[in-house]
């Protein structure tokens, strides 16, 4: 079975949704198990510590779980253009996987909310990118044969899947935002299961 991992952080529930269609349009690959998995969040308190298990969603991404997925997917909301601090920090955290090269030739994408359109989607698409190629993973977008990439008025992007949420409870998605994060699962998936087992070199 070729394993998908999922990783992301959400705040009030719009990249957790799309997560979800993320999560949907890998497990509609033969042969595929897409797995959710999520980041605590980080506090300004130093001494502070989480809970080692979430009062609800799916439970924290282990180090393990990243060096042995045969694909990956992360997301988070945006901050000023840039990933949210708390899957930045679990990142910042792969050193041991970098240096092992455990996810060197694996395929990955990426995905984001923002609470307005031009609110620096495509730059947080991008600087979750940048780790990954650090990893020497294999960077996956949605083409423009996804017809909703042409048709989208809210999220979507060939660098990966969003939404815009105009307003903290708006996690709604919209018919397009669903099919891009489809594909980008689905792409994810594909790609996997034709490069398992190649080391990247």
């Amino acid at each position: 079975m070729t394993e998908i991992l999922i990783l992301y952080y959400s705040r009030h529930g719009s990249t957790a949704a799309l997560a979800t269609q993320v999560r949907r349009g890998a497990n509609g690959v033969d042969g595929v198990s897409a797995k959710l998995r999520t980041v605590p969040n980080v506090s300004p308190d130093t001494k502070a510590t989480a809970a080692k298990i979430p009062a609800d969603g799916p439970p924290y991404a282990t180090h393990e779980e990243l060096a042995t997925c045969d694909g990956l997917v992360i997301g988070s909301p945006t901050r000023f253009g840039n990933m949210a601090a708390a899957l930045k920090y679990f990142l910042d955290g792969t050193s041991s996987e970098w240096l092992g090269g455990r996810l060197r030739g694996k395929p990955a994408g990426v995905f984001t909310s923002t609470g307005s359109m031009h609110g620096g989607q495509e730059t947080t698409l991008l600087s979750m990118a940048l780790p990954l190629l650090h990893h020497g993973m294999v960077l996956v977008g949605v083409p423009y044969s996804e017809a909703a990439l042409m048709a989208t008025r809210s999220g979507g992007s060939p660098y990966g899947a969003s939404h815009v949420a105009f307003s903290q409870s708006d996690t709604e998605l919209t018919a397009d935002e669903i099919a891009i994060a489809q594909t980008l699962g689905r792409r994810v998936a594909e790609v996997a299961v034709r490069l398992h087992g190649w080391d990247g070199t």
